[in-house]
């Protein structure tokens, strides 16, 4: 079991930048890949970016890919989404999810996922 809390959200104008973090509980965060997912009003929740649990490697969706820069620190217990040059398209609630005993940033459907936190609401001005 690992518990995840997500954190950084808030309002930001076009063109600016934010820092999401998620914070995991125990002493096993570096055994999980972890990825960022996000739900826009009114739609389905999407893959956002993974990464694997050595940090190694990773991976982002084609609509954020250059703008987003996924990372984590496992000493800390803790992954970040950092999000530059956000869009009005971005404002979504963001989620952090953790998979169990993979290294590996290739997994992207949100039910292969085994925890999650309870996200954190990021809203973007046009």
């Amino acid at each position: 079991q690992v518990q995840l809390v997500e954190s950084g959200g808030g309002l930001v104008q076009a063109g600016g930048s934010l820092r999401l973090s998620c914070a995991a509980s125990g002493r096993t965060f570096s055994n999980y890949a972890m990825g960022w997912f996000r739900q826009p009003p009114g739609k389905e929740r999407e893959f956002v970016a993974a990464i694997s649990w050595s940090g190694g490697s990773n991976n982002y969706a084609d609509s954020v890919k250059g703008r987003f820069t996924i990372s984590r620190e496992n000493a800390k217990n803790t992954m970040y989404l950092q999000m530059n040059s956000l869009k009005a398209e971005d404002t979504a609630v963001y989620y952090c999810a953790a998979i169990k005993a993979v290294d590996e940033a290739t997994v992207v459907s949100q039910y292969d996922y085994d925890y999650w936190g309870q996200g954190t609401q990021v809203t973007v001005s046009s």
